[in-house]
Parts: C-alpha cells; structure tokens; sequence
C-alpha cells in the first residue's frame, strides 16, 4: 500500500495507459485541454475508489448512494476510498475549506462530540458532574451582595419566540432576560425572525449569603435550564455553571459536548478573537 497503481487505463481518451503514484504525497496531475487529466483523476481513480467503497456497504445504505459504473481500466492497486471535490471557480467566501467543502468536516463535529473526553485546559484534569448542592455552595463562594439566577431556555436562536415567553409567563416566571436585557414576561417584545437571540428565565434575585434560598433557586434553574444555569451579580458579571461538566480542581464549568462546539462557524465554537476566520486585520 506504499504506491497506487493504476493499469490499461482506456476510459475516454486514454490510450492504454500505466502509471505509478505514491501514497501520501500530494500529486498534480497537469497538461493540455482534453488530454484526459480529468479523466483519469475523476472518472478512473476516483470513480473506482468510490465503487469499492459503495460495494463494500450493506444493500441498503447502496440504495441511497447510488453505484458508479466500473471504469475502463485493467486493474488499479492500492486504492482506498476516495473522495472528490467538484470543479468549479473557487470560491472567496473566507469560512470555506477542505473540511467543509468535502463535508467531512461535519462527521469529525459528530466524532469530538460523541466520544470525546473533555479535559479543563488549566489543570488538564478529567471534567466530572456535580450536584446542585455543589453548584449552590460554588455560587455562594464566587459571589457577593444580591445576585440573580437565570436558566438557559434558547441559546443562539433564530425566531421570534414569542410563544417562548408567553410560555414562561404561565409557568409562573414573572420576567426573562431576552439579549441581555431584562423584561417583563406580560411585556410586547418583537424579536427578529432570522437573528440569534438569547432567552433565559429570572428564576430568583437572592442574597448570596441567604442558603436556603440559593440552593432552592439552583435547583430550580438546573431543572428548568436543562443542567446549565446562569449567576448575573450587581455589577453585569456573569458566571456559567453546569451540572454535567466541571472542573473539579478549578470549578471550571462546561456545557454536555454539542458538535457545534466543535464548528469555527458557529458562535459556540468560534474563536472569539477572530470569530472563526483564523485572522484579524488591523491598522
């Protein structure tokens, strides 16, 4: 599996030919208009890698993939699966790469988030669950004067969720924090229909000395947030706090691992310095 070996290539207009690629380097096959450069990268090599490929997966994942007809070749060795990317002009949208073009990129997303195992990246420990008792203690400890407590509802969403709101109302929370500002939740609000938006319910404003009533409020906006909830201070700090990931040396907390985290095109895993372009321009 050192070489790819391609023999008695005839699709088209090949003329019989043989040749010998190495594996692992990156090859370009170059020469006139109509001399076959297409042909033997697209519809030789390529095509009888996919065949295979198709070929060797149940009759009815075939169904939906369809079959590539076998090329004009006498035999071609050392061929794994192959992909290939359509020819067309290149594109200048900034965010597109190999990755995301071949849509690869969306199976490794899946992978990290299925079977990866976070780790905190100050201490480098294994990211373990807590309790909201915990979570309460860790609140009171971070915290100082009247803070409140918010659970996560929608979290980078597109509408307008207006049934959201009217829905927390009847569920007894008398206000929400929609984009970062607090309302009323009997309050008209009109949000855009194709931007993100942000809505949490103000579960309860509470001294952060006063136990009981932290722990009762935490409790609270685990359930209600899905395990994640929200500590806003005087000040505008905030602090996320999650039952099912944290740091148990720094307290460090994480949401449960969603492929988006893994995407520089989504807000949740861009950078937040280069918002996924890889670069920022200054004067």
């Amino acid at each position: 599996m050192k070489e790819l070996i391609v023999r008695g290539a005839r699709e088209h207009n090949l003329k019989n030919i043989s040749i010998t690629l190495p594996r692992d380097k990156f090859i370009v096959i170059t020469g006139l208009s109509g001399s076959g450069k297409s042909t033997l990268a697209f519809d030789t090599i390529y095509a009888e890698g996919q065949r295979r490929y198709v070929e060797s997966l149940s009759a009815y994942a075939r169904q939906f993939l369809g079959l590539m007809n076998k090329p004009d070749v006498d035999s071609i060795e050392g061929l794994s699966p192959a992909i290939s990317i359509e020819q067309k002009s290149t594109s200048n949208n900034p965010r597109s790469t190999v990755g995301t073009v071949t849509e690869i990129y969306d199976y490794l997303r899946l992978l990290f988030a299925r079977v990866g195992i976070p780790h905190c990246p100050i201490h480098g420990v294994k990211i373990e669950s807590q309790t909201p008792q915990q979570i309460a203690k860790k609140v009171m400890d971070n915290s100082k004067g009247e803070i409140t407590i918010l659970a996560p509802i929608i979290r980078q969403k597109k509408g307008t969720h207006e049934q959201v709101i009217i829905d927390l109302g009847k569920e007894g929370y008398a206000r929400v924090r929609v984009d970062k500002k607090i309302i009323r939740t009997d309050e008209k609000v009109t949000l855009g229909r194709w931007q993100m938006h942000d809505i949490e319910a103000v579960v309860d404003r509470v001294s952060a000395k006063d136990k009981s009533r932290v722990v009762e409020a935490t409790e609270s906006a685990l359930k209600r947030g899905g395990g994640l909830l929200i500590v806003l201070d005087s000040k505008g700090k905030e602090i996320m706090y999650s039952s099912a990931l944290t740091c148990p040396v720094c307290g460090l907390s994480f949401e449960e691992l969603q492929p988006r985290m893994f995407s520089f095109n989504s807000p949740f895993g861009a950078c937040e310095e280069c918002k996924g372009l890889g670069s920022k321009n200054r004067v």
